[in-house]
């Protein structure tokens, strides 16, 4: 039974005046009691002391000391140090979800979700909208979840689009950050992507599973374009649809971004160095980078191109102008990247280096840039020298 069904159930039992009150006060006490005990609280604990009390009682009880143990979405968000986004979860464009799936070791909830613009005080996107959500995570032999043994980056939490690919709408194309902790006993994870409002008018999903990027061997993608995980996909999984209000939903921003992003799809199996993607990971000190990119957009060391002169001339050009702005784009991304401690220093003063030069070889037209047919944008020297 989850928390909606205890709440429903003891919201119909009358009590005397301030005994919920009272009750959850005494627990409360109790809670950081233990806490000076043990900073991780084993709910079991809490809930074999709540069925010792009468019926009606414990629906009470139980369902209190959930609230003590579970942190809400808001929480989850003061404990990240978002004042704004905590007070978005409280407010009435929150989207409560509640819904938990059993997989594996685990009972995975997805606990809600919230939109919105200028939510994030930590890493600021003025005037861009973003979509948040919370997913909390529980052994379902009640052992306690900590933070230095689970393994954060060995599961993806993402969303998902039908009608588009699960590798063309997701957490890389999307430019999410997801964080993680435990707090008794509980594993929560803050996702923040840009927002996926503009995609409500299609069945959206939110996908926690084991396992990195998405690709055909954890999804399968259906005729109607509604997606799955595949049936012999054994690890840890739950897919949830989202009930996102399709009145926000905006179709001419959807186009643009998967024509930014038009990365293909065959739900039959193909080894991953035949893929139509590459992937990386770089571990820093605040965590792992994992970067997923269409063939073809790599930089192989040594190589005078990193694509052919035919690949160029089958592209797209920019004009100057546009190609000036995209590489303006692109250098506020890597100062954003740089100031968020996601790209190395050693990095981060190469990109300085070399992005005056190229900035003026654009604005005189020395430099040209091309969208490829795969959809990466690349730069190049019109003498016939490598840039990008």
């Amino acid at each position: 039974m989850d928390r909606k069904t205890y709440r429903d159930a003891f919201d119909q039992i009358p009590f005397s005046a301030g005994f919920q009150e009272r009750t959850a006060g005494l627990l409360r006490q109790r809670a950081r009691e233990l806490e000076k005990e043990n900073k991780i609280m084993n709910f079991s604990k809490t809930k074999k002391l709540a069925v010792t009390a009468a019926a009606a009682v414990a629906l009470l009880v139980v369902s209190v000391s959930a609230a003590l143990v579970w942190l809400t979405p808001a929480q989850v968000a003061e404990r990240q140090q978002q004042p704004l986004l905590a007070e978005a979860f409280e407010g009435p464009d929150a989207i409560e979800i509640d819904e938990t799936v059993e997989t594996g070791d685990f009972a995975v909830t997805l606990m809600g979700l919230v939109s919105g613009e200028d939510l994030d005080a930590m890493n600021p996107d003025p005037g861009t909208a973003h979509t948040y959500a919370v997913l909390s995570l529980r052994r379902l032999d009640g052992k306690p979840l900590d933070n230095e043994t689970f393994d954060f980056f060995s599961y993806t939490m993402t969303p998902l689009a039908a009608g588009c690919n699960p590798n063309a709408v997701n957490n890389w194309t999307l430019g999410a950050f997801a964080s993680g902790s435990a707090e008794n006993g509980v594993y929560y994870y803050l996702l923040d992507t840009e927002s996926i409002e503009k995609f409500a008018d299609r069945t959206v999903y939110m996908a926690f599973y084991e396992g990195g990027v998405p690709n055909n061997t954890i999804f399968t993608v259906n005729d109607d374009g509604t997606i799955d995980f595949c049936d012999d996909f054994t690890g840890v999984h739950a897919l949830f649809t989202l009930p996102l209000d399709p009145a926000k939903a905006d179709p001419a921003a959807v186009a643009a971004f998967l024509e930014e992003n038009p990365i293909g799809w065959t739900n039959e199996r193909t080894p991953a160095e035949d893929g139509n993607y590459v992937i990386d990971e770089q571990d820093t000190e605040d965590g792992k980078i994992v970067t997923i990119r269409p063939v073809g957009g790599e930089k192989p060391e040594d190589a005078p191109y990193t694509v052919t002169p035919e690949e160029i001339a089958a592209g797209t050009p920019y004009t100057r102008e546009e190609a000036e702005r995209r590489l303006v784009e692109q250098n506020e991304r890597q100062e954003k990247h740089y100031a968020e401690g996601t790209m190395s220093a050693e990095d981060y003063a190469l990109w300085c280096q070399e992005y005056p030069a190229w900035l003026e070889g654009i604005r005189n037209g020395t430099i040209a840039m091309v969208r490829l047919e795969n959809g990466t944008d690349y730069s190049y020297d019109v003498s016939g020298e490598n840039v990008n």
